[in-house]
């Protein structure tokens, strides 16, 4: 056992399942008991370690989390490039053959530069993997270059001059000609098909009062079109209507504020709900429920929360549309019949916030502890800090109600195995128990693990415990002899169905 930030002993939960939190949760962020530099430094040395146990593991693990299931692909990026620093050939390897999966857009490009320069500086690995993505397909590169065309100091006219970058075909090469010189006169005709978005980009800046031209027949997105066209109300319809699904999630609120999204506008609302309510888009996507919840409760707020400087009235269709989306981002099975016990941690530790100072802990523990919930007709969902009490949340709950009843109520030590005397008092016999927590469980007079050994030698012996941890840390409440007691990292999407399936002896 090691000694947690609290002073008490938990369970070594080893490199890889500490490597899996800090990739799907992240480590930007402060927690309660630690900040955001205390966390990242662990976070370096345990992929470090990784990296010089098994490289190959740990570009598997870089990927698992970059496919949507890390709140962002910030981690991940960040760990690929100490991937990159491995002393080993093998690590090298490893590192060139994931870039593409994780490194996506021209966002994603720009972060590992920057990361890049601050831990490594641009090498021969680095070198080849950035001039590899320059070299993709030459329309696809077009988007992502006109889409992103600076971030975090970087540009793209940087980059390929960073890596003495040779265009592979005459699209690139005219391409890349855009990027360093730009176009003085903008050509008569757009040529070749895959700089079409370029050539009418160019053709918006001279002409800004054809906005509506250039969106309908350029296909341009917002981020090339708001900041050199002139932006009306048609104009953020005409980009509504092709709008994806992720910047859409991002966006209702500026379009409910500009009058695009209103009550009346039925067949808007349509095709928000049509997009915002398809599961397949939702995968495609890469939408975590972290981030249809944080635009559920943004949202909801009318512009109080987050970083928006817009107000709105929010329209309630879009709130119910939301409360979906937040369900189908999930990945759930049939009900198995079985008994849930969710015990979720509301002690004062996981009121710390977690994304954008939107959301906290707490919040969402409650909200995957609801969603597991609603897969299942056999459940109680209560909180235990130094006490376990009714939290009065249901299937019926929206994620908002349960929310706002699990929010006001963080306060106190914690102890995990109030839960357990709770039931072992009541006789409840569950078939699985899910703690929500930290695992920083340090009040109390015994371990966790202790009561759940009393639990199951008076009430089920056959219980199953599973502690789903929701901090970058390297404790666990896991007693690692224990075949019945399992540990889940950080806040992936899949984590409802897993749990499902271990309730059914599925895995």
């Amino acid at each position: 056992m090691i000694r947690g930030r609290t002073g008490g002993y938990m369970f070594d939960a080893g490199i890889w399942k500490l490597l899996r939190r800090c990739l799907l949760i992240g480590t930007a962020q402060s927690t309660y008991y630690a900040n955001k530099k205390a966390l990242t430094d662990d976070f370096v040395a345990v992929v470090r370690e990784a990296v010089a146990e098994n490289p190959r593991r740990v570009a598997e693990e870089i990927v698992y989390a970059s496919d949507g299931r890390a709140i962002n692909n910030s981690a991940p990026i960040f760990a690929l490039v100490l991937l990159s620093m491995g002393e080993t050939p093998e690590a090298k390897k490893a590192f060139l053959e994931i870039f593409p999966q994780v490194v996506r857009t021209g966002s994603h490009f720009y972060e590992w530069l920057n990361y890049s320069k601050s831990l490594r500086g641009f090498g021969k690995v680095v070198r080849e993997a950035g001039r590899n993505w320059l070299s993709q397909d030459a329309k696809s590169l077009a988007y992502q270059l006109l889409k992103y065309q600076q971030r975090l100091g970087f540009s793209h006219r940087d980059a390929l001059r960073l890596f003495h970058m040779k265009p592979p075909t005459e699209d690139h090469n005219q391409l890349f000609s855009w990027v360093v010189k730009g176009w003085e006169e903008l050509p008569p005709e757009i040529g070749s098909e895959a700089l079409a978005q370029v050539w009418w980009y160019e053709w918006l800046k001279r002409h800004p009062d054809q906005t509506h031209e250039a969106i309908i027949k350029g296909r341009l997105t917002h981020e090339m079109a708001a900041p050199v066209g002139k932006m009306d109300v048609q104009a953020w319809q005409l980009l509504f209507e092709e709008m994806p699904v992720g910047a859409m999630l991002r966006n209702l609120g500026s379009l409910t504020e500009l009058g695009v999204l209103q009550e009346d506008k039925t067949a808007n609302l349509d095709r928000v709900e049509s997009v915002l309510n398809n599961k397949e888009r939702l995968r495609k996507g890469r939408i975590h429920p972290l981030d249809a919840l944080k635009a559920l409760k943004t949202y909801q707020s009318g512009g109080r929360l987050g970083m928006s400087k817009k107000t709105w009235e929010p329209v309630p269709r879009i709130v119910d549309i939301l409360e979906k989306t937040v369900a189908l981002s999930f990945e759930v099975v049939e009900p198995t019949g079985k008994v849930f016990m969710h015990a979720v941690d509301i002690s004062g530790s996981m009121g710390a916030l977690v994304t954008s100072g939107v959301l906290t802990c707490c919040e969402i523990a409650t909200t995957m502890a609801l969603v597991t919930a609603k897969a299942e007709k056999n459940y109680a969902i209560r909180g235990f800090s130094t006490k376990f009490c009714d939290l009065e949340i249901t299937a019926a709950d929206t994620f908002s109600s349960a929310v706002a009843k699990a929010s006001d109520r963080n306060f106190g030590g914690t102890d995990a195995s109030v839960a357990y005397d709770w039931m072992i008092k009541h006789q409840f016999k569950a078939d699985v128990i899910c703690f929500w927590t930290d695992s920083e469980s340090w009040a109390g007079s015994r371990h966790p693990s202790q009561a759940l050994a009393e639990y199951r030698q008076k009430v089920n012996p056959d219980v199953k415990a599973v502690y789903i941890t929701l901090a970058p840390y390297r404790i666990t409440l896991v007693d690692p002899t224990d075949p019945l007691s399992w540990d889940l990292s950080g806040f992936d999407p899949g984590i409802p169905r897993v749990i499902q399936m271990l309730a059914a002896d599925e895995l």
